[in-house]
């Protein structure tokens, strides 16, 4: 079998994101630090991923979790110190994982000191490294609306200016257009890569080219410009991986944030396939049933136009989206089953598979009441829902599917008390179902979720097909059944999955009734060939 040493070493791995407040704290004050990562290594390296993204570690007044960074060249406190963060890179190439930093470029806090030098002086040097329009207070320069709400412009008095701000009022934008900016973020950066990280993950990245003038956010007319000579003054100078968060992209524009000439990034995140279970035209708390065809045709659709022109990035959750296996599979009575299923369709495709924190172990969402969420989105969404006259019925449904805090309870580790994240009072309330799902039992357990992710980390070596292989889409139109071939030189793997709860049959093509060997099913025993248990997931190598 081939070798695939000539790949970058990203093709070939699997991520494994961290939210670092709610993974493992190491010194009792109720929420992970650096420390704690340390301490769950060895737990990382039996998984057999190759390398961690942090969510935002940089020091910040997390008045939005950290994606508001007020000094990119130093740790929050909360997380622990540069001399820590200098050990968990070191300790961690000892267990051959990488570390990835998630970097916010399009704006900074408002603590940050470029920008309280700006608000003092229109001629203090660090003045343009911001957005301003002059204007009279009360008059607005247009009618631009924050991702969190209100305007996007906020009235500093003593300037006579407004300043820019696509997100919070303390998250104001950079001005990418400041050379100087640019120059900082790429010292900045390359300070990073001489600490030894593998990479990083950026933030809203297309949004850097705003030209607020034209109310044009993302895919500025320079963004591309911007991204190049990045790459060119950072990136280029390492063997990195480098992921752009892209809500806007498209397969034309991941073509150019992934070329693999390496002008830009190794590849982004793409959200078409999040929006399903939406109302159309709507916000994500409108809930409609998951349009399953269109699925996988969103799947396939990204995954034929990367073939040879870009990389995919492979992802079910994040920091910021409810757990799948309760989203989209079944967290009771087929929760094992549906948590294997779900992994098995993504981690065969092509592209860079990325497993959210407590995923590999199938933690579930949760349903608390009101005033034990901590998210501000949830709050906030809950206070104007009710305003509008919703029932507290349809709102706290919404919450329970949707709400950003299913991705952020505590990892559960054991069942000992808080479910071994902390000795102190969490940060966030634990999940009450920890004593029945938790990492200490899932290594025991052959049949483990965990044991399951390991066998498809290590497919996913063994296979070249799985890194290279040629995606087609199969059954297209069938309402229960996911099945796909890859395909490279003389090597076929086919992957059917039945997505739903139901004893189902299966229809396999007449070109796969040929040879061939089962090499993972998330059942024991598999059913007959022509029938497909709940939830059922298998993996035949095509003699």
């Amino acid at each position: 079998m081939q070798n695939n040493n000539q790949q970058p070493w990203w093709k070939n791995s699997v991520v494994y994101q961290i939210y670092p407040r709610s993974f493992q704290d190491s010194n009792g004050d109720g929420i992970g630090d650096l420390q704690g990562i340390i301490d769950r290594l060895d737990y990382l390296e039996e998984l057999g991923i190759d390398a961690i993204w942090l969510s935002p570690v940089c020091k910040s007044p997390q008045d939005d979790n950290g994606y508001d960074i007020s000094d990119y060249m130093d740790i929050d406190p909360m997380f622990g110190s540069i001399k820590d963060m200098e050990n968990l890179i070191a300790r961690a190439n000892e267990h051959n994982i990488k570390i990835i930093l998630d970097l916010v470029l399009n704006h900074s806090s408002d603590e940050h000191s470029w920008f309280v030098e700006a608000k003092k002086s229109k001629d203090n040097r660090y003045h343009d490294y911001y957005v301003w329009r002059d204007g009279v207070k009360g008059e607005l320069p247009n009618d631009m609306k924050a991702c969190f709400g209100g305007s996007c412009w906020e009235w500093v008095e003593e300037l006579g200016q407004y300043y820019f701000h696509q997100f919070s009022v303390k998250q104001p934008d950079l001005n990418w257009d400041n050379p100087k900016v640019r120059e900082e973020i790429y010292n900045m950066i390359n300070w990073w890569m001489d600490k030894g990280v593998g990479g990083f993950r950026l933030d809203v990245i297309d949004q850097i080219a705003k030209e607020p003038d034209l109310k044009i956010t993302n895919n500025g007319p320079k963004l591309h410009d911007y991204i190049r000579e990045m790459s060119r003054e950072t990136f280029q100078k390492g063997d990195l991986i480098t992921v752009g968060e892209a809500w806007g992209s498209t397969p034309s524009l991941a073509k150019l944030y992934s070329n693999p000439d390496n002008s830009e990034f190794s590849m982004v995140f793409q959200f078409e396939h999040i929006g399903l279970d939406q109302e159309e035209g709507k916000e994500k708390w409108d809930l409609a049933p998951l349009d399953f065809i269109k699925l996988k045709k969103v799947l396939s659709k990204w995954q034929v136009a990367l073939h040879g022109y870009g990389w995919n990035s492979l992802f079910w959750n994040n920091h910021d989206l409810p757990r799948i296996v309760s989203r989209w599979g079944n967290d009771k009575e087929y929760r094992v089953e549906s948590a294997k299923m779900l992994a098995t369709v993504l981690h065969c495709m092509q592209g860079t598979p990325y497993i959210y924190q407590g995923e590999e172990l199938g933690m579930t969402n949760v349903k608390y009441q009101v005033d034990e969420y901590r998210d501000i989105e949830t709050l906030n969404i809950y206070e104007e829902r009710t305003q509008k006259g919703y029932a507290k019925e349809e709102i706290m449904k919404s919450i329970y599917a949707k709400g950003r805090d299913n991705a952020r309870t505590p990892m559960q580790w054991d069942s000992t008390d808080n479910a071994g994240f902390t000795k102190g009072e969490p940060w966030l309330k634990v999940n009450p179902n920890y004593t029945e799902i938790n990492a200490e039992l899932a290594l025991k357990d052959d049949n483990s979720i965990f044991n399951y992710y390991k066998k498809l980390i290590a497919l996913r070596k063994q296979y070249p097909v799985i890194i290279d292989g040629k995606f087609e889409l199969l059954l297209e139109e069938d309402p229960n059944i996911f099945a796909y071939t890859r395909t490279l030189e003389d090597t076929e793997l086919l992957v059917i999955c039945n997505f739903y709860g139901e004893t189902i049959g299966c229809t396999i093509p007449e070109q796969y009734k040929k040879d061939k060997e089962l090499i993972l099913c998330n059942y024991k025993q598999s059913a007959e060939e022509q029938v497909l248990q709940p939830y059922e997931a298998r993996i035949y190598l095509i003699k």
